[in-house]
C-alpha cells in the first residue's frame, strides 16, 4: 500500500473570538475530507503580517466543525480554543496521508502536489521546458512552478489553454505556454514578422 501526504487547506483568518478560522481549500472535496473528527498534521508556514508573534505550533489538529458561508469554508479544531490561538495559526497547511491506490481508483484522472514534483515539462512539440519544483495556490488560479535547464524559476498558469495534459503514467507534463514565458519560445509578434 503505497501512501502520500495532500494539503487540504491552509488555515486563513481568525473568524470571532471562539477559535473559528476561515479554511482556503486545497481540495476539490471539501466535504469529504473536511469531516468532525478528522486529524490534521500540520505544516508550519510562517504568518506575514498578521502582527502576531508566532508561537509554539501543535503537531495535528482535530476537525470538530465545519460550516459554510457564501462559498467560504470555517472551521473549529479542538486544540484552537480562542481567537489569539486562531490568530496564531494563520498560514499553517492541514495535511493529510491518502492510500494512492484507493485515489486512484476513485478518481484516476486525479493528481495531487507532491506526484507533479520533479516531473518533466514539455512543450506540446516535444521541446524540454523544464522540470515542475513546486505548486503555488491563488484565489484565481494555480501556477506551477517550473526550473528551467539554464535555472530559471518559470510560473506556469495551471489552466487547461496552457497545460492540456497531466499524465502521471508517462510522467510527464505538456504545457503550450504563449510566448515569452520560456524565453526560448518565440512570441506571437516573433511569429508575425516571420510569416511577412
Amino acid at each position: 500500500m503505497t501512501r502520500f501526504e495532500v494539503t487540504v487547506a491552509t488555515i486563513g483568518k481568525a473568524h470571532g473570538l471562539r477559535g473559528e478560522v476561515a479554511l482556503n481549500l486545497r481540495t476539490d472535496q471539501p466535504a469529504e475530507r473536511l469531516l468532525s473528527g478528522t486529524v490534521f498534521d500540520v505544516a508550519p508556514r510562517k504568518p506575514q503580517g498578521t502582527g502576531v508573534a508566532p508561537g509554539p505550533l501543535p503537531r495535528q489538529l482535530t476537525l470538530v466543525s465545519t460550516r459554510t458561508q457564501q462559498d467560504r469554508w470555517y472551521a473549529r479544531f479542538e486544540e484552537i480554543p480562542d481567537r489569539t490561538a486562531a490568530e496564531s495559526l494563520r498560514g499553517v497547511e492541514l495535511s493529510l496521508e491518502l492510500d494512492a491506490e484507493q485515489e486512484s481508483e476513485e478518481d484516476p484522472d486525479a493528481w495531487y502536489t507532491s506526484q507533479l514534483e520533479g516531473l518533466p515539462v514539455r512543450h506540446v512539440d516535444g521541446r524540454e521546458l523544464g522540470v515542475v519544483t513546486g505548486l503555488q495556490h491563488y484565489p484565481a488560479q494555480d501556477l506551477l512552478l517550473v526550473r528551467t535547464p539554464d535555472g530559471r524559476r518559470v510560473q506556469l498558469p495551471l489552466v487547461e489553454q496552457l497545460v492540456p495534459e497531466i499524465d502521471l503514467e508517462r510522467g510527464e507534463i505538456l504545457a503550450d505556454p504563449p510566448g515569452g514565458l520560456f524565453e526560448d519560445l518565440p512570441d506571437e509578434g516573433d511569429i508575425a514578422d516571420e510569416e511577412r
